[in-house]
């Protein structure tokens, strides 16, 4: 089961970054192959009721993680995401956007997100062993009031839970 917990490491945060830890009940490899294999990464990512029905997964600095997030009312949500960092199995930094199918870069406004929703932000994924278990930290560079307003918060919470429900039953 995953759940929201104090202990972190890293800098405390600020207000100018959403920040969400875990603890998921699996050992960081696995949890970290979540993340980085697109076949598993279909059956976890979005929040709840979503589906991934696409999902191609470059794996290397420089390499495209592109996907569509699809909700319960069938609209489609592209994403795209480039590696900036991939430090296996304790980091992943990636720039993260609003995309159209062929990848191209979309503005956050046509998804419905405030138009004070940066066009680009940067996603940090930390893994940490906690003897057998992955305390897991998800760091996106949009404020935290952003964030909240616009549903994003909720949104990674939910993906969170999934990802823990999806390990839990791996």
């Amino acid at each position: 089961m995953a759940r929201d917990t104090a202990a972190r490491k890293g800098p405390e945060p600020s207000g100018q970054e959403l920040v969400l830890t875990r603890v998921i009940d699996a050992p960081r490899e696995a949890v970290f192959k979540a993340w980085t294999d697109q076949r598993q990464m279909a059956r976890w990512f979005g929040p709840k009721g979503f589906t991934l029905p696409f999902c191609r997964i470059d794996l290397r600095v420089g390499g495209v993680v592109h996907y569509c997030m699809r909700s319960p009312e069938g609209r489609d949500y592209w994403g795209k995401s480039v590696y900036r960092e991939i430090a296996e199995p304790e980091r992943l930094v990636l720039t993260d956007v609003f995309s159209d199918e062929k990848g191209g870069t979309v503005q956050p406004v046509d998804y419905g997100m405030s138009a004070d929703w940066p066009v680009e932000t940067t996603i940090t994924v930390t893994f940490d062993d906690l003897d057998g278990r992955t305390g897991l930290t998800v760091r996106q560079s949009v404020s935290e009031s952003i964030a909240e307003s616009s549903g994003a918060r909720q949104g990674w919470a939910e993906t969170l839970d999934r990802l823990a429900e999806y390990l839990s039953n791996a």
